[in-house]
């Protein structure tokens, strides 16, 4: 068996350094326009993309840009502009407009084909290779049997699916429901998520009598249970980790360029171990138990196969609307200052109080996400027991830097 990538989304710096740290071997990212992700305010620009490069190539990790989003008439000047820019920092583009993919292939650029496409079958992604793609992120209506059928018959392509993460409740996430409700194109990257919502029905009156009022009452309205008929559950897959890479899957894809740097980072690790077991032989239920108790700790909603063992169904729909994660992060403060000789943080609390033996996480562009058990703390002579807000303490830490934000991680139970 071939060892599958590990692709982790990277929404921004400390996100990127997040998936570094945690063993991702490539990493996925927009830069603010034409992506799937445009409105969410965690994309890089592109005057970052030298540092970028630098730090994946430091780690020998991919970095793929996303430049998925429809084109419309008049745009193209500007993603050429884009692909030429980025070309020299990236390993390939991800891409869904076959305008898009023309401009690569005039200017010899690697592409991936997004799974906006819907590509479904072998028949496509033959046609996709013959026009220069070397991978084909594929569908995610695709069962685990039809993704294996299509690894056998194309093996001149590469095929990437998404292994964790939230899904659309659209085919392969082309959906209009933001832009009639919005005017905000879940095609453009710029979706409002309607589909997240509650829902209620009320009735339309359309019957009048002969004096010209209405029939029935037309004021009733009952709340759609459950409400959340069109958000889908979340995909995890570390169950069957294993029965995908049998399957010959050449990049297991991570969702989250939206999330922060924890949930990147509990991803990555989690399906680092489970994949490094899988190629030891090692793997077990019981290593994917634990594993997926780690992948409760950050952002998610009730978590599902994915389609991978079957088309729709109603069971497929969570009853939800907010996370489940187990642990929550509160914001504690920020980094003043750092004494790497005697490895030893200086802390301002701006919010949630600190005690002695609290779990605290550490957020940086630069550093990463550090985690680590609070010891004593120390205010000049003084050693106090809590740290409230609009003090400052220091207390033993790894390396961070001026600035990095400070969390305590709150468990919550269910």
């Amino acid at each position: 068996m071939k060892r599958p990538e590990i692709l982790a989304p990277a929404g921004d710096f400390t996100c990127l350094v997040a998936a570094l740290d945690a063993g991702a071997d490539a990493v996925y990212f927009g830069l603010g326009t034409f992506n799937m992700r445009a409105r969410s305010g965690v994309n890089f620009r592109e005057e970052d993309l030298p540092e970028i490069a630098r730090r994946c190539r430091e780690k020998g990790v991919k970095a793929y840009l996303a430049l998925n989003a429809i084109m419309f008439e008049g745009e193209a000047e500007s993603v050429e502009r884009t692909i030429v820019a980025a070309k020299p920092y990236v390993d390939a583009f991800i891409v869904s407009d076959w305008g898009v993919i023309d401009l690569c292939r005039r200017h010899g650029a690697t592409f991936h084909v997004s799974t906006q496409m819907s590509t479904s079958n072998s028949a496509a992604v033959r046609f996709l290779g013959s026009q220069g793609a070397t991978r084909v992120v594929l569908a995610r209506e695709c069962t685990l049997a039809e993704v294996a059928e299509i690894v056998r018959k194309v093996p001149s392509v590469e095929i990437e699916c998404f292994v964790h993460g939230a899904q659309c409740v659209a085919e392969s996430g082309r959906c209009l429901m933001s832009h009639d409700a919005f005017g905000k194109s879940a095609c453009r990257g710029e979706c409002r998520q309607p589909c997240r919502r509650r829902f209620v029905l009320k009735a339309v009156d359309l019957y009048e009598d002969a004096d010209g009022n209405p029939v029935h009452e037309s004021d009733t309205s009952f709340t759609v249970e459950p409400h959340t008929v069109l958000s889908a559950k979340d995909l995890c897959s570390i169950a069957f980790i294993d029965r995908l890479v049998a399957a010959g899957i050449a990049s297991f894809k991570i969702e989250g360029r939206a999330r922060n740097a924890n949930y990147v980072k509990t991803c990555v690790e989690a399906y680092r171990e489970a994949v490094d077991a899988v190629m030891a032989g090692t793997y077990s239920q019981e290593l994917a138990a634990r594993l997926r108790e780690r992948l409760e700790t950050v952002f998610h909603r009730e978590f599902s196969d994915g389609l991978f063992y079957g088309r729709p169904g109603a069971d497929q729909f969570t009853d939800s609307e907010d996370s489940l994660a187990t642990t929550v992060k509160r914001h504690v403060g920020i980094v003043m200052d750092y004494y790497t000789r005697a490895g030893i943080a200086q802390v301002k609390i701006q919010d949630h109080a600190i005690r002695p033996g609290d779990r605290l996480q550490i957020h940086g562009q630069t550093t990463g996400v550090v985690e680590m058990e609070l010891g004593e703390m120390h205010r000049d002579e003084e050693r106090p027991e809590v740290a409230e807000r609009g003090s400052w303490v220091t207390f033993k830490a790894p390396r961070c830097r001026v600035g990095d934000k400070v969390f305590f991680m709150e468990s919550r139970v269910r």
